[in-house]
């Protein structure tokens, strides 16, 4: 128990050493970690109750998701039943009451209809059930209506898809360590650290940033687009920037080219005006679609939708080639450059709306940490000076494995870039309460092994194999509680979990393993025939 080979020895420190190392940047200023390699910048993240910053609840409307599956489905039962053979010709479809509805022209191909219809249906997850059911009524009228098995599984996939989205946006504003976790069925938490104005969040994340090219209905009468209406076919659009005064333009509803088809947008300058523009590249396929209705439509003008906004409606003078376009419409440099970052992050599926917001300021960051380094060294304090007058020498040691066992957390933490926040530190403090407790089972072992009669060096090696079994025992309890809460928490919660399961591992190596070896190293140097302990 107390022979430790160099090996064994190297084994115990390098660990010790490299995650005190990893911990220096945490203490270092920004400028200076900067100048560091790349594998030494591993610092702690400060959370947003430390760091200041802001804190967004966005929800997301499931009536919206349900509107867009039934568009979908309409578009998708009107390209199916066009191109199949024979081509079944139907009525127009109604979306009235949260279903679509059509008539067959020829009764005879109603079956032939619902059997094309049918693979268009999907299964709702595990559920066992169809996202629409497809029913025929009156013998040629057939219905197809949501299910709401269907929609619960859309609205999941679709929060999914938008809390990624929302990551990626937030990415590329460049903030560090953003919270961004999925609360309940529709709602999404969003926390940036350092972010102290949180209006350009609010502008870049309530964007859905859904961007359409349709070619413009210049067949519609101005008087009744001006009142809400639009030949079939076509549809009202609002149109802020309307150059003719009108704020509605009617456009096709077919939709010629989606922003589903961009790889890439950037913030740039007109030619002419030098104004802020958007300049966007399609892939393969969405470059020979824009090249293909520009070359058939020259000399039409082609209406470039935002979130079902009209931003402008050009002219089409000549066919558009080479894959890459330019957005304007009155943008500033902000706002050219938030658009620029919500079409390369992709489109929200849902639109979502903020229902709670909350600025921290710094100011009560700091207080916070001042709190949480005034309890933290109290703490310290505190318990270095029972385990000193407790346990004089080995009490030493314990104190010398707490105070590492701090900085090896930190570096830990910096490793996995974690995030510290306040809980995370009552996580610290609980973690230097309880880190010498396996240090007292040892020593209070060792005490009763030396009033049995046995020698020094046996005492300490049962000391140590003896307590070990239990403290192994009551730190995996300890582990199995946070790992409890890191499952099952969120926020503060999870923080605090971080810190507690790496503090219960690291101070079991530190209390246990790294004492036996400083104790071992004193006991063979001066090989004492009584300890005070």
């Amino acid at each position: 128990m107390l022979n430790f080979s160099r090996w064994t020895v190297a084994a115990i420190l390098l660990p010790l050493l490299i995650g005190i190392l990893c911990s220096v940047p945490s203490f270092l200023p920004d400028s200076t970690v900067e100048r560091l390699p790349a594998f030494m910048r591993t610092r702690v993240n400060l959370g947003l109750d430390l760091s200041g910053g802001s804190h967004l609840l966005l929800e997301a409307s499931t009536q919206d998701v349900a509107k867009q599956r039934l568009a979908n489905m309409e578009e998708q039962v009107r390209t199916e039943l066009r191109r199949g053979d024979p081509r079944i010709a139907i009525g127009d479809i109604s979306s009235r009451d949260g279903r679509l509805s059509f008539m067959v022209r020829d009764p005879s191909q109603v079956d032939a209809a619902v059997e094309r219809i049918r693979p268009l249906t999907q299964g709702a997850g595990l559920t066992g059930q169809r996202d629409f059911n497809v029913e025929v009524v009156n013998s040629t009228t057939i219905t197809i209506t949501p299910t709401q098995a269907g929609i619960d599984n859309a609205v999941k996939s679709a929060m999914e898809v938008a809390t990624e989205v929302i990551r990626k946006r937030i990415d590329e504003m460049g903030t560090r360590e953003p919270t961004i976790q999925q609360q309940g069925g529709n709602r999404i938490v969003v926390q940036v650290p350092g972010l102290q104005d949180p209006r350009a969040l609010k502008a870049l994340l309530g964007q859905t940033a859904k961007l359409e090219f349709k070619l413009v209905d210049t067949t519609a009468n101005p008087a009744e687009v001006a009142q809400g209406r639009a030949p079939v076919g076509s549809e009202v659009l609002p149109y802020p920037a309307n150059p003719s005064g009108s704020p509605v333009i009617a456009v096709q509803r077919q939709v010629m080219v989606s922003g589903e088809d961009l790889t890439d947008a950037q913030q740039g300058f007109s030619e002419q005006g030098n104004e802020p523009i958007v300049n966007i590249r399609f892939n393969g396929a969405g470059g020979r679609k824009f090249g293909q209705v520009t070359s058939q439509n020259v000399n039409k003008p082609f209406a470039i939708i935002l979130d079902g906004k009209v931003l402008s409606a050009p002219n089409i003078n000549e066919p558009i080639l080479g894959g890459s376009a330019q957005i304007s419409g009155s943008f500033t440099v902000e706002s050219a450059n938030q658009l620029a970052i919500a079409l390369r992050s992709g489109k929200l599926p849902v639109a979502l709306t903020v229902v709670e917001e909350r600025t921290v300021g710094p100011q009560l960051g700091a207080d916070s940490i001042k709190a949480g380094l005034l309890a933290s060294i109290i703490a310290v304090a505190a318990v270095a000076a029972f385990m000193f007058v407790s346990y004089g020498r080995f009490g030493i040691y314990a104190n010398l494995a707490v105070a590492i066992n701090v900085l090896v957390i930190l570096g830990v933490m910096g490793m996995l870039n974690a995030t510290l926040t306040l809980p995370g530190i009552a996580g610290f403090v609980l973690t230097i309460g309880t880190a010498v407790d396996a240090n007292v089972l040892i020593y209070e072992r060792i005490r009763e092994e030396r009033r049995r009669g046995r020698n020094v060096v046996q005492s300490i090696e049962h000391g140590y194999k003896e307590a070990s079994r239990t403290i192994f025992e009551a730190n995996v309890t300890h582990a199995i509680a946070g790992g409890i809460m890191l499952a099952l928490g969120s926020g503060p919660v999870k923080g605090f979990a971080i810190v507690l399961l790496i503090g219960i591992a690291t101070s079991v190596f530190t209390a246990v393993t790294f004492t036996r070896l400083l104790v071992s190293r004193w006991v063979r140097t001066h090989r004492p025939t009584e300890i005070h302990i």
